[in-house]
């Protein structure tokens, strides 16, 4: 496939325009403003719109989609107690199965390309992503009580079951994860037995870090230490991880992340929805720590509108320091794509470049709240809309185009996504 003269965001963040961008199989291989020699197939013409890298989102409880809406206004303990983990008690595995595909069909459609999920049942969220054409991060998370060993643990057992049957299926668009949930719902034995067992596979790991100022001051008071300090004595950032939130970290929970390379997640409109904070993404990026961007659930979210996101993402640092120069639309950008894939490990990813993969996104740019454009990738962080998104690609393979999704019948999931969470409330 070939785009004809249309406006890209280079590999270093630069609007360019009138350009040629061919595709062969899953790969970029032409980027230049003259056109190519040989022949790509398809020419998509590229006037009025933006070629730029897909989303990777780094923190997601995709099956989540049903609880959409279902718990609002409420304090995060009262939301998780009386709405959320009743709700979940009743899921099984087709309810996760349509829950994800539902998910899977508004990313597509938000221009995500790939997330970072953390839920249970994931053999049927591993079925439903593939069948969706996204890519995805997905770990089974763990959480324990008591003096269990890890792998006397069903969750663990199913943990393990993943990574052997899973890992990097559908050439590579699937990677199986580790978790621990979080510090407050796991024992230092459990966690000290997740470090050794992710860092003797090589697996990556996605964790809850400091979302909650209670969380954060309760686990000081239980280990006379920070959640941050508290996984680095256990060796839990001794493999290539991702921490969700980190929006309490504090004094030398900075050095820790940015020593063991931790990618932080942050989750701008969850974080805020539940009173929970505001990262110091300013402060993280100043270190040079990776700083990625997560929607978090739906049912904190309660969408996962990308464009939105980064949005939040920078403005929200701005309201916490009072600092109008805080976290740039290019610094947005970059936590959008580069920075998620990296944190996925999918290093050939996240940036129109030659040899990468064919992981893109097309946004019409011809709208009156994209102009006049003094700087486009101004327009796309602060006056963009999710609904600019024309059309995603995974792979080479275009997922979504013009309101029509190709591996997705979403009147179905939508139905079928209904009808589960009406079956739930009845058990309830």
């Amino acid at each position: 496939m070939l785009f004809s003269n249309i406006t890209i965001i280079d590999e270093h963040f630069h609007a360019v325009e009138n350009m040629y961008v061919g595709i062969d199989g899953q790969t970029i291989t032409y980027i230049s403003k003259e056109a190519p020699q040989k022949a790509f197939g398809r020419v998509y013409d590229g006037k009025g719109k933006l070629l730029m890298s897909g989303f990777y989102n780094t923190h997601a409880h995709s099956p989540m989609t049903l609880m959409r809406g279902y718990g609002e206004n409420l304090v995060l303990q009262d939301w998780l107690n009386k709405k959320i983990f009743p709700f979940e008690a009743q899921l099984d595995g087709n309810a996760v199965y349509w829950a994800t595909l539902l998910a899977m069909a508004e990313s597509i459609r938000f221009g995500i390309v790939s997330t970072t999920d953390m839920y249970y049942f994931s053999e049927d969220m591993v079925r439903a992503v593939i069948e969706s054409g996204a890519k995805n991060n997905i770990s089974r998370s763990i959480t324990c009580f008591d003096d269990s060993n890890l792998f006397d643990l069903v969750g663990a057992k199913e943990m393990k079951a993943l990574y052997e049957n899973h890992h990097n299926d559908a050439d590579g668009r699937v990677k199986v994860d580790m978790s621990i949930h979080a510090e407050y719902t796991s024992t230092p034995k459990i966690v000290r037995q997740m470090a050794d067992y992710a860092k003797s596979i090589g697996a990556g790991m996605h964790v809850h870090l400091s979302e909650t100022k209670s969380e954060h001051e309760e686990c000081k008071q239980r280990h006379q230490m920070t959640p941050a300090a508290y996984f680095y004595k256990l060796g839990l950032f001794d493999t290539p991880t991702t921490a969700a939130h980190c929006v309490w970290v504090e004094g030398d929970d900075f050095h820790i992340l940015k020593e063991k390379a931790v990618t932080v997640a942050s989750n701008p409109v969850s974080n805020m929805k539940l009173a929970s904070g505001v990262c110091n993404v300013p402060k993280l990026l100043d270190m040079g720590i990776n700083v990625s961007l997560g929607t978090d659930s739906v049912a904190s979210n309660n969408s996962l509108n990308f464009i939105e996101e980064m949005k939040y993402l920078a403005t929200a640092a701005k309201e916490k320091l009072g600092d109008p120069t805080a976290v740039t639309p290019k610094q947005a950008l970059y936590a959008a794509t580069r920075a998620g894939a990296l944190s996925q490990g999918r290093t050939d990813s996240g940036l129109l470049k030659e040899g990468y993969k064919a992981d893109l996104i097309v946004l019409d740019i011809s709208g009156p709240h994209m102009h006049p454009v003094h700087d486009l990738c101004n327009n796309v962080v602060y006056s963009a809309s999710g609904s600019d998104v024309l059309m995603t690609m995974a792979d080479g393979k275009i997922l979504y185009e013009n309101g029509r999704h190709f591996t997705i019948d979403v009147e179905k999931t939508i139905y079928e996504a209904t009808r589960a969470t009406k079956q739930i409330l009845k058990a309830l």
